[in-house]
């Protein structure tokens, strides 16, 4: 169950986003605003290791991204509705 994760411990510091140097602190408010859009936009019901799952891609894939300041929050809402209606945990590529 979603109830179950407290999304405010994966957030992102500056410190995480040290790759950003003079954008971090845009980076950082950009990331955590995919993680709170995987978190408002999930199930109530989801199952809890799929989210941790989902919430572990996001910090792997997109905490570099070059593209993270370039997305609008169109393409990035689209992008987390993709990740939730295709996740399967038993399929993801080795992380």
């Amino acid at each position: 169950m979603k109830s179950s994760i407290d999304i405010h411990v994966a957030l992102a510091t500056l410190d995480d986003m040290e790759f950003w140097d003079d954008n971090a602190e845009e980076a950082m408010d950009r990331f955590n605003a995919l993680l709170h859009m995987l978190y408002d936009n999930a199930d109530e019901d989801i199952d809890t290791t799929s989210l941790e799952n989902m919430i572990q891609y996001i910090w792997e894939n997109w905490r570099n991204d070059s593209h993270l300041l370039d997305i609008d929050d169109d393409d990035l809402f689209d992008w987390v509705d993709q990740l939730l209606s295709t996740w399967d945990d038993e399929h993801q590529e080795p992380r």
